[in-house]
């Protein structure tokens, strides 16, 4: 009797074995590859949605800062003519700048044209109608703070610790929305006069006569 065909027998058998295997290891890398390419997906969906969320936070942030001004009085000769623009200064880490910038040229608060200045170093406070202290300054609060004293800068901070070291405005960015507070005592100390419809709107006010009262 011939062995030739239980030869062929098992090569047949050895050949649909190994047909099965590479199917199941096509099978096995079509699975890695679509859970590969759905975890990436998954990454880039966070990714995007992060970015658009700082994108909402930037925009915030900066029409609030081209717009309070609207709400806020300076000092008599805070400004040298009428038409003097109205100097927005910059200082520390302001991931936002682009973006007030851009806001700030169709902004005309009392009809004043908006200026925004980066500050390089203390030397340069001089001459800024509004200053932003950015949080990366935040253990200089009460140095920067003195140093603008009595030269008609409105300081705003983004961290409740700028109110406590004597800044006027503190802003924040929660729930999708801009949330504020107001230092009014360093406001009137420094002869500001803040509108009641801007402190309608506020999270909350310090004010210090309210304290003495009764």
């Amino acid at each position: 009797m011939s062995l030739l065909p239980n030869a062929i027998r098992r090569r047949h058998r050895w050949l649909i074995s190994a047909q099965h295997r590479t199917h199941f290891q096509y099978a096995r890398s079509g699975i890695v590859i679509l859970a590969t390419a759905m975890a990436f997906s998954t990454i880039i969906a966070v990714f995007l949605s992060a970015q658009e969320s700082i994108t909402t936070e930037y925009r915030s942030k900066a029409s609030f800062l081209a717009t309070f001004p609207n709400f806020v009085d300076w000092p008599d000769g805070a400004f040298s003519s009428p038409h003097s623009p109205l100097i927005f200064c910059v200082l520390g880490d302001f991931h936002f700048g682009t973006t007030l910038a851009q806001i700030s040229r169709d902004s005309m608060p009392h009809g004043r044209r908006v200026l925004v200045r980066w500050i390089r170093n203390d030397q340069q406070l001089h001459g800024c109608h509004i200053l932003f202290v950015s949080s990366s300054e935040l253990s200089r609060y009460s140095k920067v703070i003195a140093l603008v004293q009595g030269s008609n800068t409105f300081t705003v901070g983004e961290t409740t610790g700028f109110l406590a070291a004597g800044g006027m405005i503190s802003i924040a960015f929660a729930n999708e929305a801009i949330q504020f507070e107001v230092n009014l005592g360093s406001a009137r100390e420094a002869h500001f006069h803040v509108s009641s419809r801007l402190l309608a709107l506020a999270r909350r006010v310090v004010d210090p006569t309210e304290s003495t009262k009764g």
